[in-house]
């Protein structure tokens, strides 16, 4: 079993910054993507960055501008820089992985960090 643990969510101004850890264990195979998502009350989670094993990243369009994800293959840890933050971006981080066993994929999920960010 994959275990997934969130750090660094917490309170900040708009306009401040967080960078938000993610360390994945326990995988006997590789872990091809690792990503972040989000979840704002009453809304469904949705996408904030990915990024594969080889360096490739994808990003909601929101968050471009500003945020960046980053991954050390070595540790198994994902990371989110969140520059500029706004109110908007409150929500739930959760982090993601991607599993790769023989003939088929299992994602796995932490149990999410709290990012508030106050006007």
């Amino acid at each position: 079993q994959v275990q997934l643990v969130e750090s660094g969510g917490g309170l900040v101004q708009a306009g401040g910054s967080l960078r938000l850890s993610c360390a994945a264990s326990g995988s006997s195979f590789s872990i091809n993507t690792m990503g972040w998502y989000r979840q704002a009350p009453g809304k469904q989670r949705e996408l904030v960055a990915r990024i594969t094993s080889g360096g490739n990243t994808n990003y909601a369009d929101s968050v471009k501008s500003r945020f960046t994800i980053s991954r050390d293959n070595a540790k198994d840890t994902v990371y989110l820089q969140m520059n500029s933050l706004k109110p908007e971006n409150t929500a739930v981080y959760y982090c993601n992985a991607v599993v790769m066993r023989p003939t088929y994929n299992i994602d796995y999920w932490g149990k999410g960090t709290l990012v508030t960010v106050a006007s």
